[in-house]
């Protein structure tokens, strides 16, 4: 698939000194990488979670484990903390992921949802 980005594509107008705009596409080209890197290791998490769905209902665990997420958001509050992050804003997007970790994992245990795939596998190959 040919991919359609334009790293330089932008609604300022022509008016924007050129260095100025030369060091905007330099940061925003840094933005591009660590939101590509964040897409991969979200996909990464989510495979490993998808792992634990699957032993969750084979084993017939509960899809959440309430203990479990609010020892991590306190984790990952403090993690915040030290790297200079909004505490609030992180506990959000860990419980954004929560949420969508527990209904996949409801999901599983329903039979509604496909198996995992782990790449490299025979499944991963036909499905690229």
């Amino acid at each position: 698939m040919m991919d359609s980005f334009d790293p330089s594509a932008s609604s300022l107008g022509k008016d924007v000194d050129p260095a100025v705009m030369h060091e905007l596409l330099q940061i925003r080209s840094s933005i591009d990488n660590f939101d590509a890197t964040l897409v991969y290791v979200l996909a990464e998490r989510f495979r490993a979670t998808q792992r634990v769905g699957v032993l969750k209902a084979e084993h017939r665990l509960p899809p959440a484990d309430p203990t479990r997420e609010s020892m991590q958001i306190a984790r990952l509050r403090r993690l915040a903390e030290e790297a200079h992050l909004d505490p609030a804003f992180a506990e959000k997007f860990l419980t954004f992921i929560i949420d969508e970790v527990i209904r996949h994992h409801q999901a599983i245990s329903d039979g509604t949802a496909p198996l995992p795939v782990t790449p490299g596998s025979a499944d991963a190959d036909t499905r690229a």
